[in-house]
């Protein structure tokens, strides 16, 4: 259709306003130099030779009469400003769906308070784990050097801890002189077992050079006074048997009255301390060394 066509480009001649300010005399002489191009007589073995030189007759007439031209230049007037607008159109609309497609992700996208917050709030978690478990350490390896300095001072924390719950009137002091004949804590319960049942022999680790001491737990307090003044031990290493607090002495012979027990000669035990309680050990360790030399006579 010719409505479809631009006369402009069919003449050669350039379109749009442009094309609007051209002259007769220029759209006269585009024609012709195009007619001569474009004659059949020219391209006699062109099949569409003689539609085109039609189309060129055609744009020519339409363009030379003033009023044709005039609807034809405001139809392509209309043309553009269609073009302008729809591509006016198209650009709010790739921007409309640009700000569209911004505030989704916005929207979608993380707050950066709430990261930051969430941020925050994981570092203090992590920070008060980290100090709890330096707490923790620090109250176990205090609670180790405490175990360890009262593990040191004479005996196991262990075994002070448990003398001092148990009833001391069931534990005897033992104590002989230091050298081959030594005892072992099994030696001792073998010794004592005769009387009563053992239940623990907590030898010292610490004591003179000469002699050496044991305690000994027995499970009654009369296994304990029958132990007292009939165990000796070894006649080579003899053995001296004390109750831990003199004063049990006393409190077993007035639990048991069928049982009876003389003190060997020397000061009585109730009031043995300090240095006198040592010299008393020492008196009673030289009658049992004189027993056993005269027994090897």
């Amino acid at each position: 259709m010719e409505v479809e066509i631009d006369h402009y480009e069919i003449l050669g001649l350039p379109s749009g306003e442009e094309g609007a300010k051209l002259t007769e005399k220029e759209i006269s002489k585009a024609y012709k130099f195009k007619a001569l191009e474009l004659h059949p007589d020219k391209r006699p073995n062109d099949p569409n030779a003689h539609t085109e030189f039609q189309k060129l007759k055609t744009s020519y007439e339409i363009l030379k009469d003033e009023k044709a031209r005039k609807l034809f230049d405001d139809l392509l007037q209309i043309r553009r400003d269609q073009r302008l607008r729809q591509s006016q159109y198209d650009a709010k609309r790739r921007k409309l769906m640009s700000d569209l497609e911004e505030r989704e992700r916005a929207a979608f996208a993380p707050d950066p308070a709430a990261k930051a917050r969430e941020e925050e709030e994981r570092i203090a978690k992590k920070l008060k784990e980290e100090i709890a478990r330096l707490r923790a350490m620090h109250a176990k390896n205090a609670a180790s050097a405490t175990t360890s300095k009262v593990g040191t001072a004479g005996m196991g924390g262990e075994n002070i801890g448990a003398m001092e719950s148990l009833n001391k009137e069931k534990v005897l002091k033992v104590s002989w002189e230091s050298g081959s004949d030594d005892y072992s804590a099994q030696r001792l319960k073998e010794l004592f077992g005769k009387f009563g049942d053992v239940e623990d022999v907590v030898i010292r680790s610490k004591g003179t050079k000469k002699r050496k001491s044991a305690l000994v737990v027995m499970a009654s307090k009369d296994a304990a006074f029958a132990a007292l003044g009939n165990v000796f031990g070894d006649l080579s290493n003899p053995l001296l048997v004390l109750p831990l607090h003199p004063s049990a002495t006393t409190e077993f012979s007035t639990a048991s009255p069928a049982k009876t027990h003389t003190e060997p000669d020397g000061p009585k035990l109730n009031n043995l301390v300090g240095a006198g309680y040592q010299a008393y050990e020492n008196s009673i360790l030289e009658k049992l060394q004189k027993k056993a030399a005269q027994k090897r006579k």
